[in-house]
């Protein structure tokens, strides 16, 4: 019984960490949202509405971000949106990583170091998933090259 709850926490600790990789990128959509969901809570909205917002807010500051990134082709711009993406990434991977830490390991100096690690892998992987993106919105898998 003890080695199915070794492999079951392991899974489960992969089954986080996978989805902290593939949500890195919603990270500013998602701090939008919550942030204007919470605003208008507070302002006397209610409950639906300040979730019904918080939803606008998250979609369009999302397509905002991946439309602006598509479109523009100036590097610094380009280099600007991105992280403006991955800052919070890394933000939400350094917590992450810390509080996951405390799961195995006592010594705050070596959980600050594995936090720090996560930090920059997480905002890589959410700087890399936008770059993804062609730069111009063409050219994906499948798309004859335009001359």
């Amino acid at each position: 019984m003890l080695s199915l709850g070794i492999v079951l926490n392991v899974i489960g600790l992969g089954f986080f960490c996978w989805v902290l990789f593939t949500l890195a990128i919603y990270a500013l959509p998602f701090l939008a949202g919550m942030t204007a969901g919470l605003y208008a809570h507070e302002s006397g909205s209610g409950p639906l509405g300040a979730i019904g917002l918080g939803i606008v807010v998250a979609a369009f500051v999302l397509v905002i971000g991946q439309t602006i990134f598509s479109f523009v082709r100036t590097p610094m711009l380009r280099i600007a949106v991105a992280l403006m993406f991955a800052v919070p990434a890394a933000i939400a991977g350094y917590y992450a990583t810390f509080g996951l830490s405390s799961l195995t390991m006592t010594s705050d100096v070596w959980r600050q170091v594995f936090a720090v690690i996560g930090a920059v892998v997480i905002g890589a992987t959410a700087w890399a998933r936008l770059a993804a993106s062609p730069p111009d919105g063409l050219g994906g898998p499948g798309t004859p090259a335009l001359s």
